[in-house]
């Protein structure tokens, strides 16, 4: 199924917002499209990043009802899986958990073993994108933690804007913010993050496609190393396609 694709009128809102709230803060950008979009939204958290603990945290200041969803590609680092429930027990919510379609045993069976290391564009379609599809099913808007200054990909980000991939609203509250403004978040707010963070690892995914990075390597240099590819497919305008 093709994605939805926007009305000329919400196109043309989206801009306003976008424009309107480029100079705000992210609490800002989380309030109006709370107000914007209600039970409609909802919130990825891939519990590998700071920026998305941050917006959890600041959600949660808010008192936003915003639901808050990963997903678990079955590659989870273990530290992964402790931080959301570290995150449920202190922030009293459940974050829904979108799974793959084959678990790894059947992707091994159907498309041969380690599937990441012979076509991580594939394992990333399967493993990510189509469980995201789910995810936002039925939604108006999603919220993410992406940022301008994480890679040249994302020098375009706007607080909010169309997603034509998924085929709704797609807000960044911290569009506009550095790394170092979310880490000073962090620590001023004393809000969870992955144990890895202090282990080298400043981008995690899968545990087959992270490494820890070293002194001066690029922070995402540690994600698919060996290969050229820098993104998971969920925020490209296009990706490889998965099996149905």
């Amino acid at each position: 199924m093709a994605p939805a694709s926007p009305a000329p009128a919400e196109l043309k809102e989206l801009e306003a917002a976008a424009s309107a709230l480029d100079g705000e803060g992210p609490e800002a950008v989380l309030r109006w499209a709370s107000e914007r979009y209600g039970d409609g939204l909802t919130m990825a958290c891939s519990f590998g990043g700071t920026s998305g603990m941050a917006l959890v945290d600041m959600a949660s200041k808010l008192s936003l009802p915003i639901e808050v969803f990963f997903l678990d590609t079955g590659f989870l680092f273990p530290e992964t899986y402790a931080l959301v429930g570290e995150v449920e027990r202190r922030y009293g919510i459940r974050a829904v958990a979108y799974h793959p379609a084959l678990s790894p045993e059947e992707q091994a069976a159907e498309l041969g073993e380690a599937l990441w290391s012979s076509a991580p564009d594939m394992c990333c379609a399967l493993r990510k994108v189509e469980p995201n599809y789910r995810a936002l099913a039925g939604r108006g808007a999603w919220v993410t933690g992406l940022r301008r200054d994480q890679s040249s990909d994302r020098r375009s980000v706007r607080p909010v804007e169309w997603d034509w991939k998924f085929g709704l609203a797609k807000i960044n509250p911290l569009a506009a913010w550095t790394q170092d403004q979310v880490s000073g978040y962090i620590r001023e707010h004393d809000v969870p993050y992955n144990a890895l963070h202090d282990q080298g690892y400043p981008s995690i995914g899968c545990t087959h496609c992270t490494r820890a990075v070293a002194p001066g390597e690029d922070p995402r240099a540690g994600r698919w190393s060996g290969f050229s590819k820098t993104e998971c497919g969920l925020h490209l305008t296009s990706s490889p396609q998965w099996r149905s």
